[in-house]
């Protein structure tokens, strides 16, 4: 029961955008440090040679208000990864709104767990992005 509303509960803050999220407790906290991050500065150069893909894990009202990261797959649903590449050997980086935000975490533990082999969350999410200067699209 505590796992049903765990996911339910970060399935919520996904829709919400996540700039509140609640604090995902132990288990998930504990599934998230194993996911490799990286930074602003390398996510961009990474995109900039296609060596990767983003995965925008925000809801509609963040990427409305914030932007998306360009050529970003969006995630309409945590529980759903049919939006992604098929390669599972491409390198994917997940993002979400911020640091206090956990849905690309979750999102990349779940790519993980589909076999995905390359998968690395953006801990600064959208917001870092926004902050650094780096281009947007909007939806």
């Amino acid at each position: 029961m505590r796992k049903l509303l765990l996911v339910s509960l970060l399935a919520v803050a996904a829709a919400t955008g996540c700039s509140k999220a609640a604090d995902p407790g132990p288990a998930t906290q504990q599934a998230a440090g194993k996911i490799a991050t990286i930074s602003v500065d390398e996510l961009d150069q990474l995109l900039a040679h296609d060596g990767g893909q983003a995965v925008d894990a925000n809801g509609d009202s963040t990427r409305k208000q914030m932007g998306v990261i360009p050529g970003a797959v969006l995630l309409t649903d945590m529980d759903s990864i049919g939006n992604l590449p098929a390669d599972k050997a491409k390198n994917l980086v997940f993002y979400c709104a911020n640091p206090s935000c956990s849905a690309s975490h979750y999102a990349a533990e779940k790519a993980r767990a589909a076999g995905y082999a390359h998968v690395k969350v953006l801990p600064e999410g959208i917001a870092g992005w926004v902050k650094a200067g780096k281009k947007t699209t909007s939806i």
